[in-house]
């Protein structure tokens, strides 16, 4: 396979442009999962519906959390490019309508339709760096997108502030229509399809029984004891219809062939563990950046803008962490002790936020915020690679992404959750506080809080504060459940392949890849232009060949092409005629290779070597996938041929 170095400049710029593309829809649909936070209390502002403004989020999250898995398969059926640019319609649209919702009923329908398509880019958009991008520049591509998923936590709120204060809180939507045109009309333009080699059977009912069950128990969290009593027979019917159609789901899941969620892995306990403690993550994560602007902004009194600027502190935390922690696992070849201390100080840092007051100073509210922000850092970026360590290699890919869809139903769910407490609270705590008579506005939003009697205007900030606060006070209590349970995640000894971890698992975002495509992702670190000069320095020690890493792969290479001519594997290899020459010079100087009418072969001391650099090539790529047994996977011989010409194909550099 060709490397990005060696494709002509007009394939170069074509995959650039590709990329390019990518990220803007990847970037799309991942900062819609928090730019509306801020804008929430204007949102509800307008349209009314307070007691449903969780649903503004838990829409979006649930949509895409169960669409992602389908599009992964439509993608190996249907070609990529067909699929990717069918989501990014159904996101355009989806965004188009909730800008112009006239109520809230609107709204969250839209949003739904518009996670919908957000299923697809970033799943999609994933698969499509394994179509274009070769093996050794993979991880840097892919990692990139890890950076884009943790930036785009960082400057959503403070985009969504920003809109609402500037134009309006539905430019937060308008503002994805030109950007995904763009997307789409590249992608179009540059993308090729890709003949489909594999065929699988998608699982369209455990999906619609997975969507179903998951909807009622989030409608009944969010409308039971507001909308309707929680004696009531429509709430009653959503328990029912949440019981019959998750346990359906176990039933299909069980006996179809490609199910989203294989039963099975759930008897690996390090699977069952990390799963549990993503689902807590994601209700931790996306039920304070969902009710932490609501203080901000109806009981500090800070405009949009700056309470987006005033949640950067937690994502800065989580950022920092997430970063950290990824090095000293690699340093250190150990990880349970992080999710351990991060859930330990997710449940400390919700504590904190359960004691916000009318009188906590701006400064201690955004500690307290970094405080959940380190926890939910240490927590994020070790859950994807204990299961990767912990499955077989027939696991590898569905278990990654089972991994992270459980922390996008723990943010759905925990949002409609947090809403419930919330507005049952509120409700409460307005009743004792006011007397029958007064007026209140219908909506949060914070002008109209603004504009109340000075005496109405303080208690009604006041029992607001007292309604966050058991928001945070149940988060804190099942923070603590993750850290008892993170108590049970098994110390399983680290595969080497967990040094092929980088920035693309820091923030674990979602893919739908299978194990083959798993494998040589996390793999094509070690073939990344900044490790080739370590790897051949190794390789060169494991042969016992006294060479620099360049002499080692001119050999290499001249093994492959000999009898050959400078010109020969120059053009075939695209490395600079000088630092050529000289590596070949040096070869011939030590008698590894002879020169004759241009043309360079070895010596039999040249042929011993470069025997010697094969043999131990391939079984340094073997043992990096012993853990899952390559002798018993035929396609891990493929992932090893495709990595060992990566390796192969460009001349070393010093870091």
């Amino acid at each position: 396979m060709s490397t990005t170095a060696q494709l002509p400049e007009l394939q170069q710029q074509r995959v650039r442009t590709i990329f390019g593309a990518l990220i803007l829809v990847f970037l799309l649909a991942s900062l819609d999962q928090t730019i509306v936070a801020t804008a929430l209390p204007t949102i509800v502002g307008e349209l009314g519906g307070l007691q449903h403004l969780s649903w503004v989020v838990t829409a979006y999250l649930l949509a895409a959390t169960v669409s992602g898995p389908l599009y992964g398969k439509f993608g190996d059926i249907y070609g990529r490019k067909i699929v990717l640019q069918t989501a990014i319609v159904i996101f355009l649209i989806g965004s188009a309508l909730c800008g112009l919702s006239q109520n809230m009923a609107e709204l969250i329908g839209f949003r739904a339709l518009q996670g919908l398509g957000a299923g697809g880019l970033i799943v999609t958009a994933i698969a499509v760096v394994g179509d274009v991008i070769p093996p050794r520049d993979r991880g840097r591509y892919q990692g990139i997108f890890g950076a884009t998923f943790g930036v785009s936590t960082i400057i959503g709120p403070l985009l969504g502030g920003f809109f609402v204060d500037n134009l309006s809180w539905r430019w937060i939507f308008y503002v994805n229509l030109p950007v995904g045109a763009i997307a789409f009309i590249v992608i179009g333009a540059t993308l090729r399809s890709r003949a489909v080699t594999k065929q699988h059977k998608i699982d369209y009912l455990g999906a619609a029984l997975l969507a179903g069950g998951l909807s009622s128990v989030v409608l009944f969290t969010s409308l039971g004891g507001t909308t309707w009593p929680w004696n009531s027979s429509k709430i009653v019917a959503l328990i029912v219809l949440a019981v019959v159609a998750l346990t359906a789901f176990v039933f299909v899941e069980s006996r179809v062939p490609e199910p989203i969620l294989p039963l099975s892995l759930f008897k690996n306990r390090t699977f069952a563990v990390t799963s549990a403690v993503g689902f807590i993550v994601g209700l931790s994560l996306f039920g304070a950046v969902t009710y932490l602007p609501l203080y901000l902004q109806i009981v500090k009194g800070v405009s949009p803008t700056r309470s987006g600027l005033q949640l950067t502190p937690l994502m800065l935390g989580l950022l920092v962490t997430s970063i950290l922690s990824g090095q000293l696992i690699t340093r250190w070849g150990k990880y349970r002790i992080f999710p351990i201390i991060g859930t330990a100080v997710v449940s400390v840092g919700m504590v904190l936020l359960s004691r916000l007051g009318i009188g906590t100073s701006l400064w201690v509210a955004a500690l307290d915020m970094v405080v959940l922000g380190l926890g939910l850092g240490m927590v994020m970026q070790v859950l994807v690679l204990a299961v990767q360590n912990a499955v077989d290699y027939q696991y590898l890919g569905v278990a990654t992404s089972g991994s992270t869809m459980f922390r996008s139903i723990g943010g759905s769910i925990g949002v409609s959750l947090f809403g419930a407490i919330f507005a049952n609270r509120l409700h409460t705590e307005l009743a004792q506080r006011l007397p029958a008579n007064v007026q209140l506005p219908t909506t949060t939003s914070p002008a109209a809080i603004r504009a109340l009697p000075p005496d109405v205007h303080a208690s009604y900030v006041h029992a607001l504060t007292a309604a966050l606060s058991p928001v945070f006070a149940v988060a804190a209590v099942v923070s603590f459940a993750g850290f008892v349970l993170a108590l049970f995640l098994p110390d399983v000894p680290l595969k080497r392949t967990s040094e092929g971890e980088g920035m693309g698992e820091t923030f674990a975002t979602p893919r739908n890849a299978d194990s083959e495509r798993e494998v040589e992702r996390v793999l094509s670190v070690i073939a990344r232009r900044e490790e080739r000069w370590r790897a051949y320095e190794e390789l060169g020690a494991n042969a016992h060949i006294d060479l620099s890493p360049t002499e080692i792969w001119a050999l290499a290479r001249l093994g492959e092409l000999e009898p050959a001519t400078p010109e020969a594997v120059t053009a075939a290899t695209g490395v600079d005629d000088a630092r050529l020459d000289r590596a070949l010079g040096e070869l011939e100087r030590r008698g590894l290779v002879e020169e004759t009418d241009g043309a360079y072969s070895f010596t039999p001391d040249g042929r011993r070597a470069y025997d010697a650099v094969v043999s131990v090539r391939r079984a340094t790529l073997e043992e990096l996938v012993r853990d899952w047994s390559p002798e018993d996977h035929a396609q891990l011989t493929g992932v090893l041929d495709r990595l060992a010409r990566s390796l192969a194909s460009e001349m070393p550099t010093p870091a």
